[in-house]
C-alpha cells in the first residue's frame, strides 16, 4: 500500500510530537528511538525515512518545539503569566523547550546548538515587540526571560512545593515589575 504524501506529513509531525514530549519528560540519551516510534503509533523500521540519526532527530524535535505557536499573536503579559504557573511547571513534557532542553543541548553537536540559539533570538525578539520603546533599550528583556526559564528549572527542580510556588510567584512579580512600562508625566499628575 502506497503512504500519500499528507500520511508522510502527518507521520513525520507524530514522530516529533513524540519525541517532543519524551525529550521534554526524559532527556536526549534516555529516550530511544524505538520509544519514539512506539508513542508516535508507528513502527520503528519507518523511522529512517524521515531521519538520519537519532540526532537528526533531536535537531528537527529541537526545531518543532521551537517553533510551535510562534505565527500566532504574542501576548507578553500573558505568556508571563502562563510561563511562571504552577501548571506550567507540573507539565514539563509540553513546557518550555529552553527550560527542558538547556542542560542537554549544552553536550550536543553545533547543529543542536544553533537551533537552540536561533530559537532563543526569535523568542527575545518576540518577548520585545515594542517593549523596547516602552522600557528603554536594557537588557530588561534577556534578563527577565532567562530569570523566567531559570525559575522554571529550579521550581521543577525543589522538592519543597512551598519553596517552588515561591520562586513561581517572586519571579512573576520581579518580572512584571521589570516590564512595566515606565509612569509618563500624564499618568503621574493623574494620579495625584
Amino acid at each position: 500500500m502506497k503512504v500519500t504524501r499528507e500520511q508522510v506529513t502527518e507521520n513525520r509531525r507524530r514522530i516529533l510530537d513524540a519525541a517532543s514530549r519524551l525529550f521534554r519528560a526524559k532527556g536526549f540519551d534516555t529516550v530511544t528511538v524505538a520509544e519514539v516510534m512506539q508513542n508516535a503509533g508507528l513502527t520503528h523500521g519507518g523511522f529512517y525515512r524521515h531521519f538520519s540519526s537519532k540526532d537528526d532527530l533531536i535537531g528537527q524535535t529541537l526545531a518543532h518545539c521551537l517553533t510551535m505557536g510562534s505565527d500566532e499573536p504574542f501576548d507578553l503579559q500573558a505568556y508571563v503569566a502562563h510561563y511562571l504557573s504552577p501548571e506550567h511547571r507540573d507539565n514539563p513534557d509540553n513546557g518550555c523547550p529552553f527550560a527542558a532542553f538547556a542542560a542537554y543541548v549544552q553536550r550536543q553537536g553545533p547543529d543542536a546548538r544553533t537551533v537552540m540559539s536561533d530559537g532563543a533570538r526569535t523568542l527575545v525578539s518576540r518577548m520585545a515587540g515594542d517593549q523596547d520603546k516602552r522600557v528603554g533599550k536594557g537588557p530588561s528583556i534577556i534578563g527577565s526571560w532567562v530569570a523566567m526559564v531559570g525559575a522554571m528549572i529550579l521550581a521543577r527542580a525543589v522538592n519543597d512545593p512551598d519553596l517552588s510556588d515561591r520562586i513561581l510567584e517572586e519571579t512573576r512579580s520581579l518580572v512584571a515589575s521589570t516590564l512595566a512600562p515606565p509612569e509618563t508625566e500624564e499618568t503621574t499628575l493623574t494620579g495625584i
